[in-house]
């Protein structure tokens, strides 16, 4: 599947994209989702300028508030199972909060020793194993979450659900007459939420007449829309009022892209000059990369190969550096 990751569009580049990628048009019109911005998913007047082409909205919030009236078992549920989430988010950040105290009181250790002349490999075997253990922390917060959404659905059973079921053949029908679906930012929990219960990627990856599955035909998303299609999905920000926090591992995206920590705004939210701090960031969840998607960025995925030479990462080292630059 072709995926085309763009930076933010507050100073729009999309519509430079698609000229760039159908330069003799589009077959078929294009599937956009706005669910991102909620209550204001219809406003999508400058979005449908930018592609200047036929739209099809698929009208995913919409259709979510509709399971929401039509289906108030399923709601409860759901209900549920957000505030189940949240505490476990409470739990998980409690102690991840502890764990990476000690890993930055490690670091600051270790560079405290490395201007005082003295040997730092004492420091350097904790530190990892400080960072293993964060690493650790992360995955098993990560896998008892979808262990918690598997066990919901496997009681739920949305696909046999009537409502749910009939919005699924209505998006995936949509999806499969469509060029190229383009997904917006906006709030990317909603989006995720919305995406996996309207089966997004399994309407991309078996409908026999939707021309994603042949390449030829992309997917293109930007800020919570890219970060919605990737495997894991990490919050972060150092820029609050009350000081940096702690990017945390909130949930599944769609695996669309794989093995990738999406960065959206990465300058204006993340404290890039601190090289320890980024250093943590990017070993907590290698061997991933951590994609720095700034504004006019465009990063492509295609037939399965990896990160496109030029795209901006996060290293291990804490550095910005770009895929195929020389050491």
């Amino acid at each position: 599947m072709r995926v085309i990751l763009l930076g933010p569009q507050r100073r729009p580049t999309l519509d430079a994209v698609v000229r760039s990628l159908f330069p003799s048009g589009l077959a078929g019109p294009f599937a956009t989702v706005t669910a991102g911005w909620q209550e204001r998913e219809p406003d999508d007047g400058e979005l449908s300028a930018l592609l200047g082409r036929q739209v099809v909205k698929l009208e995913l919030y919409r259709r979510w508030l509709d399971v929401q009236e039509r289906d108030p078992e399923f709601a409860a549920a759901e209900r549920a199972l957000q505030g189940m989430l949240a505490e476990m988010a409470d739990l998980y950040l409690l102690r991840l909060d502890y764990a990476l105290q000690a890993v930055y009181a490690l670091q600051r250790r270790a560079a405290a020793d490395r201007l005082g002349g003295t040997l730092t490999e004492r420091i350097a075997e904790p530190v990892a194993e400080a960072v293993t253990a964060v690493r650790e922390l992360d995955a098993a917060h990560h896998r008892h979450q979808d262990e918690v959404r598997g066990e919901f659905s496997a009681r739920l059973q949305p696909h046999q659900r009537p409502v749910i079921a009939s919005h699924r053949a209505s998006v995936a029908s949509l999806l499969g007459e469509a060029g190229a679906l383009v997904i917006a930012g906006g709030h990317v929990g909603v989006l995720a939420e919305v995406l996996h219960l309207f089966n997004i990627a399994a309407a991309l990856a078996e409908s026999k007449t939707l021309r994603f599955t042949t390449g030829r035909s992309p997917v293109i998303a930007w800020s919570a829309g890219a970060m919605a299609l990737a495997d894991r999905i990490v919050l972060f920000g150092d820029r609050s009022p009350h000081g940096p926090g702690h990017p945390e591992v909130y949930g599944s995206g769609l695996s669309v892209v794989n093995d990738v920590v999406l960065l959206p705004h990465a300058r204006a939210r993340l404290l890039l000059d601190d090289t320890p701090r980024m250093a943590v960031f990017a070993q907590r969840f290698a061997p991933g990369r951590c994609v720095l998607l700034e504004a006019g960025a465009r990063v492509e995925f295609s037939g399965g190969g990896g990160l496109p030479p030029g795209t901006r990462v996060l290293a291990e080292d804490g550095h910005v550096s770009a895929v195929g630059e020389a050491a």
